[in-house]
């Protein structure tokens, strides 16, 4: 056997690593080596390490903080810590009121819901969760994703009471579907939706909102139902001559003017953060007053009406365990559930990593699914993290998830004495309210970013921006998936492969197309695969292997050099194989045997030599075919070759 070999005897090369010399490797190595492949797989880090060595009474301790972060937490509490987290819960308080009322309107629920859902889940979220800056309560998107799949079971003008129950079942199965996440540690699911598709579906949703405020915005009675952008604008300029109402549309222009140059002071100046923040609060009760003094109801304003004062009624015997309407809230469930998820998920981690700090996705999982399952029961539609309110509870000094309940007593106290004093807020403040927070959501930076590091990404970028504007929200849901998945196949069916070559004075060998100063060695042809092979990308990986081997062929025919009489497939950077992989392996062996060309193979991993040798491939080779190095692999085969001449 060849000294240069990987599996050379110990003594000779004492760093190589342990290599199974017969056939089958020990079942111990297997059980170890799938052990290892299921922790890597569902645990990125080692939930149970705090309990290791513990007593029983100490294991119970931590089960309860890991369930509720607020035990652990809470023990470090002061008075320095209240004073932020007041200060916070107030200012995000009166940003999320108007809000709320708003966010009702977009999925077609009367305004007390919106109040509801910034009551009940920020305080289960305070003692679950594991973010210390993000915000709880209806956020703009999920609010339309819901109203427009649910307004296609029921209509919520002539069906309100089959309506409510289906947005309870809803929220219900969209807990469901979070907390299910987080208990199996599945949290990796929701990564399968790319950031550049996430993008674009937040831009496109961002457009679509906002041309659904032109109906308040406008003071327009017959506003279509669907929500594409040629429909929404015919609806809009077919009824420009007698739907229009002028009264509402100075009162919404003015006070959107107010709001956007509130925020810009705000962006332009961090110390001014309460300025946007409390600026909505400001327009509803400037809008409202001048309402009620002037009647400009009586003119044709539409304002929100009488808001229910009472606090969140049980919900319980409201959603439907049983019939059709159980299959139609579960599938809107876990979409809303999902689109909820990643939004929040992104929130707590881009705030964590600002105040460096870490955030259990997967706690966070289950706190947010176990928010929305309370509050299906408790009058309350799907709850996330909203990314306005989040930014304001972070930039007022926030410190805890305090500042979560502390708004929640605020929005209380609002629920049940001071609903009376919304009655004549107008709709358009709210349509004001709406567009210039959701303008947020449009990310230029991040799609000119998109563009210049990968154009496929910018397609799915855009490709679920325009989906969602020019057809419906769950279009564009569907395609900016079905693009992320597309992508993902594409780049796991067609691995990346590489031409080596020999960079001058050294022993290394580099991609020759990144390195164009790499020489290639007289007789030899070096590809590496960089990628895991598996039935996926077998074929293609043999194939593009050929192709490579073809190509230099018939450029050394034309150069008059030496034939190539040995192929190296440098392996270090595949992780994994499976027996189409090594199926393909041995077609690759005969089609070189064909040509007269031998296969060698440069350091495959532990894992991938370990099934090698399960199916006796070293065996069909020769196991002096594999070596630790492209170097040794190299010199041995330049030897072989001289020898031969």
């Amino acid at each position: 056997m060849d000294t240069k070999s990987l599996i050379s005897s110990d003594s000779q090369r004492p760093n190589v690593p342990y290599i199974h010399k017969v056939g089958v490797p020990p079942k111990q190595n297997l059980l170890k080596e799938f052990k290892s492949t299921v922790k890597e797989t569902f645990f990125s880090d080692d939930p149970l390490r705090p309990f290791k060595d513990q007593p029983k009474s100490r294991k119970i301790v931590l089960g309860l903080q890991a369930v509720f972060p607020i035990l652990e937490w809470g023990r470090s509490y002061n008075l320095r810590k209240f004073r932020g987290d007041l200060i916070a819960g107030l200012t995000i308080a009166s940003l999320c009121i108007p809000q709320d009322i708003g966010y009702s309107k977009l999925a077609n629920l009367p305004p007390q819901y919106g109040l509801y859902s910034s009551f009940v889940p920020p305080l289960i979220y305070a003692f679950m969760g594991s973010s210390r800056d993000i915000a709880i309560g209806p956020v703009a998107v999920v609010s339309l994703l819901l109203g427009t799949l649910l307004r296609k079971e029921y209509d919520p003008d002539t069906e309100p009471n089959e309506y409510l129950r289906l947005v309870f079942t809803a929220t219900f199965f969209a807990g469901i579907t979070q907390a299910t996440l987080g208990v199996l540690r599945l949290g990796f699911l929701i990564d399968f939706l790319s950031h550049a598709a996430v993008v674009g579906f937040m831009a496109g949703a961002a457009i679509t909102i906002a041309l659904q405020q032109l109906k308040g915005f406008l003071g327009i009675k017959h506003f279509t139902k669907e929500t594409d952008i040629i429909s929404v604008m015919k609806s809009v300029f077919g009824s420009i001559h007698h739907g229009w109402n002028w009264q509402t549309i100075v009162i919404g222009a003015s006070f959107l003017t107010f709001l956007l140059v509130a925020k810009y002071i705000g962006k332009k100046n961090k110390k001014l953060f309460w300025v946007p923040a409390i600026a909505p609060l400001i327009s509803v009760v400037l809008s409202t007053f001048f309402v009620y003094v002037t009647h400009a109801n009586h003119d044709g304003v539409a304002i929100v009406g009488r808001i229910e004062k009472r606090i969140n009624p049980p919900s319980l015997d409201k959603i439907y365990f049983s019939g059709e309407n159980l299959l139609k809230g579960f599938k809107i469930g876990v979409v809303a559930g999902m689109i909820a998820l990643t939004e929040a998920v992104a929130i707590g981690r881009t705030f964590a990593s600002m105040k460096d700090y870490q955030v259990d996705g997967n706690k966070e999982m289950v706190a947010l699914g176990t928010m929305n399952v309370i509050g299906s029961m408790t009058s309350c539609y799907v709850a996330t993290g909203s990314f306005s309110r989040s930014a304001v509870n972070y930039m007022a000094g926030c410190q805890t998830a305090v500042s979560n309940i502390v708004m929640s007593f605020v929005v209380f106290l609002t629920v049940k004495f001071l609903t009376p004093l919304f009655e004549y807020t107008p709709n358009a403040i709210l349509s004001s309210i709406i567009i210039s927070a959701v303008i947020g959501l449009i990310d230029y930076d991040a799609a000119i970013l998109i563009w210049k590091i990968d154009k496929l990404d910018f397609v799915a970028c855009m490709g679920a921006f325009l989906g969602v504007v020019f057809k419906s929200v769950e279009t564009g849901l569907l395609i900016a998936v079905a693009i992320s998945f597309a992508k993902i196949l594409l780049q796991v069916t067609r691995p990346r492969t590489a031409i080596l070559g020999k960079i001058p004075m050294t022993s290394v060998y580099r991609n020759i197309g990144q390195y164009p100063e790499a020489t290639k060695v007289p007789g030899v042809l070096i590809v590496r695969i960089d990628s895991a092979i598996y039935f996926s990308n077998s074929n293609y990986t043999k194939e593009r292997i050929l192709r490579w081997l073809t190509e230099e062929e018939d450029n050394l025919k034309e150069t008059y050099q030496p034939k190539i009489e040995f192929l190296i497939v440098e392996m270090s950077p595949v992780t994994d194989i499976d027996t189409s992989g090594i199926h393909a392996f041995e077609e690759l062996y005969r089609s070189l045997q064909k040509r007269d060309i031998q296969l060698v193979l440069a350091n495959p991993g532990q894992c991938v030599l370990d099934k090698l040798y399960a199916s006796g491939f070293p065996d069909l080779i020769g196991e002096n075919k594999i070596f630790l190095t492209v170097a040794d692999a190299v010199h041995t085969c330049s030897l072989k070759i001289v020898h031969e001449v």
